[in-house]
């Protein structure tokens, strides 16, 4: 875990040797001022030499503002280290994600990654700079101090050693208990961000209901889990600071006592005596920062495992090692294909699917809600892989190309449809991005997303809200056609994305495929039997398995499940999962 994070200081890796090389010489030139201090009480007050004094007063005045700006420097240096750092880790995070396959993103929640791209990113950097500045320093200055002041007389400093072992043993107690808290703790930020996310992205809904009260609750609830953790472990780091003053006072009633007898005996000067006073502060101070820095690692500790558990997920989907770069067809084949979302539960979605479709063929796909359509479709594009079997695009493995060239020639519409802040035209050009406004103009003709495109006060420049929220369903869903139809894909998947068009514009979108994009392999998922008995052939699935592939006409004769839904449907059902009401069913019989 540690290299992998270290990896990313990258191009920061002098700014990071820089701030603790800066920081050393910092601790130097303030360890030196209070030995000049002494030097200046007993070489030039105590003997009267005020040129002593204004010696060493320059000398100190010197190693003050050495020790300003080694300081000025090594927070520059760090700030950009740890900076750069925290840049470079959500950049690799990010790039990363870019590369999961379904399965890979499907162990992840959206929340999770945001805090662990926000949250958990600031927290590696605060400790990160610490680490460059106080880690050093704090225990450079410690070992400088205790040297100086075994320096000045051995036997004042065991009193330094007893403060120590008191004040680590309470640093540690507090540091065991806390880390185990904040581990609960950015877990706990997970639920808020994702209960934020839900309430923000289905407001609409939330409104609809008017669920505002039911979801302040689900909101206040997550706030309050992550308040009484934080509370228990601020409470906790509390004890630092009187456990910090106990032990300062301590060392400085100790040092006054002893001090004073020894200063009386003639074993230790006034000077001395200052410069004592001055190290245990130092000493204490630095214990004190290191137990600082050690809970801004306790923090950080969850949170760098988290980032790693991201920079360490490797893709599902591997890029063949000699990738094929060409298409040669639209062609599909599945060989004895089965496939689990959940590899090895034994819970099959797909089970032994052995098909062919020709290039250039349409292909309606329907079945029961479960049935394992969106799964189909989904292992052509390699969005997951098949655990057992093969498919095959062109007559090549799927396996065997080039991810972004098998994407390329394989457009898919989601059941989900997406748009992206920006116009029409910006949405439109995902699909190809040097596409001209006419390309984009005749692809929407053909999704019959013109007539209200055209409606628009701007047209094609009309701004699209983040998630298309300013368009309806059914318009978001012609946009998201058109967007694939630019592609010219070898292969045209649609997952239920004429679902919110009504059934003439859906007769035009097939209408214009078959005269736009003839040669294109069509496979056409959808709930209405209309939208698809056109097709030259008909898949019906149930349970994960083929239950039926013909044409609409020898499906009526020979396949019960596909008899059952063409009737449910044309005798005033709706839809085909469930069977028709047998009231509404005499209904229209007696029509």
């Amino acid at each position: 875990m540690i290299k992998t994070l270290l990896a990313q200081v990258r191009q920061y890796k002098k700014d990071a040797l820089l701030a603790p090389l800066f920081t050393a010489l910092e601790v130097l030139m303030e360890v030196l001022i209070p030995f000049v201090t002494a030097a200046i009480i007993d070489q030039g007050i105590q003997a009267g030499n005020m040129g002593q004094v204004y010696r060493y007063g320059l000398l100190m005045l010197a190693l003050a503002l050495f020790s300003l700006c080694f300081g000025v420097l090594a927070g520059r240096f760090s700030a950009r280290a740890s900076a750069g750092y925290a840049c470079n880790l959500r950049d690799a995070m990010y790039c990363n994600v870019q590369t999961f396959s379904f399965s890979n993103i499907d162990k992840f929640s959206t929340a999770g990654l945001v805090t662990r791209m926000t949250t958990d990113v600031t927290n590696l950097q605060n400790a990160f700079q610490m680490i460059l500045r106080i880690a050093v320093r704090a225990p450079l200055m410690l070992v400088c101090s205790m040297f100086m002041c075994f320096f000045i007389n051995v036997r004042l400093s065991l009193i330094f050693l007893a403060a120590i072992v008191v004040l680590a043993a309470a640093l540690v107690f507090i540091m065991l208990r806390t880390t185990r808290i904040f581990d609960q703790v950015f877990r706990k930020y997970d639920d808020l961000n994702a209960s934020v996310q839900e309430n923000v992205s289905a407001i609409r809904v939330v409104k609809a209901f008017v669920r505002e009260a039911f979801e302040n609750e689900k909101f206040k609830k997550a706030a309050d889990n992550l308040y009484r953790l934080f509370v228990k472990a601020e409470g906790l780091l509390a004890l630092n600071n009187p456990a910090m003053m106990l032990v300062v006072y301590g060392c400085i009633l100790g040092l006054s006592w002893f001090g004073a007898h020894f200063i009386v005996a003639g074993a230790l000067t006034t000077g001395e005596l200052t410069s004592l006073l001055s190290y245990v502060m130092s000493v204490l101070m630095s214990l004190m920062m290191l137990s600082m820095v050690f809970v801004m690692i306790s923090m950080s500790t969850a949170s760098a495992e988290r980032i790693a558990e991201v920079l360490t997920e490797t893709p599902d989907l591997a890029q063949p090692a000699k990738a094929d770069a060409v298409i040669p067809n639209g062609s599909i084949d599945f060989d004895h294909v089965s496939f689990s979302y959940k590899h090895g539960s034994g819970e099959k979605t797909l089970h032994d699917i052995t098909l062919h479709i020709n290039s250039g063929e349409t292909v309606g796909i329907i079945g029961g809600t479960g049935s394992g359509k969106s799964s189909l479709v989904n292992l052509v594009s390699r969005l997951y892989d098949a655990d057992t079997g093969r498919i095959c695009v062109g007559g090549k493995d799927v396996r065997s190309y080039d991810l972004e060239t098998l994407r390329s020639q394989v457009a898919v519409v989601l059941q989900k449809n997406v748009l992206f802040t920006g116009t029409i035209l910006d949405n439109l050009r995902w699909g190809k991005e040097d596409a001209t406004e006419e390309e984009c103009r005749e692809a929407c003709r053909a999704a019959c997303a013109d007539e209200f495109i055209d409606r628009f006060p701007d047209g094609y420049n009309t701004w699209i809200e983040q998630g298309g929220t300013n368009v309806s369903g059914g318009q978001k869903q012609r946009l998201c056609i058109a967007r694939a139809l630019l592609k010219r894909p070898k292969i045209l998947i649609l997952d239920d994305s004429t679902s919110a068009v009504d059934t003439a514009t859906d007769a035009k979108i097939r209408q214009a495929f078959a005269e736009h994009i003839p040669g294109t392999t069509k496979l056409i998922i959808a709930q209405r039997v209309s939208s698809v008995q056109d097709a030259d052939r008909i898949l019906v699935l149930d349970n994960g398995g083929v239950s039926g592939f013909d044409t609409h006409e020898n499906l009526l004769k020979t396949n019960a499940i596909y008899r059952e839904i063409y009737e449910a449907q044309t005798r005033g059902g709706g839809d085909f999962d469930q069977p028709a009401p047998a009231a509404q069913t005499g209904k229209d019989g007696a029509q």
